[in-house]
């Protein structure tokens, strides 16, 4: 199973710090995850899987890697993406900045 396309919407929100962004994954070009989120945790960045509230407060994954090893591969690629998203936005704000 490949992720072949990962979309990510940023999150500019100053009273959210910790959510940095929503991302959405293309597996093997054929099925779409919606809703991920990149979180900066206490212990770095991490990947949450999409979830609902249930009806006692708790959260459950409404769909998650079952091995260790595609949600480590998940993790990088997802991450990998933010961090060149973020790059980008910098590199955007800084010609802007430079044109005015």
């Amino acid at each position: 199973m490949n992720i072949t396309d990962v979309r990510l919407r940023t999150v500019k929100n100053e009273n959210e710090l910790k959510l940095k962004a929503y991302a959405d994954i293309t597996l093997d070009g054929s099925f779409v995850i919606h809703g991920l989120k990149v979180i900066d945790g206490q212990k770095g960045m991490f990947v949450a899987m999409p979830s609902r509230k249930m009806p006692n407060g708790e959260f459950k994954d409404i769909a998650h890697p079952i091995t260790p090893e595609l949600r480590r591969i998940l993790t990088e690629i997802v991450i990998k993406k933010y961090s060149e998203t973020i790059e980008e936005i910098k590199h955007t704000e800084k010609i802007n900045i430079i044109e005015n």
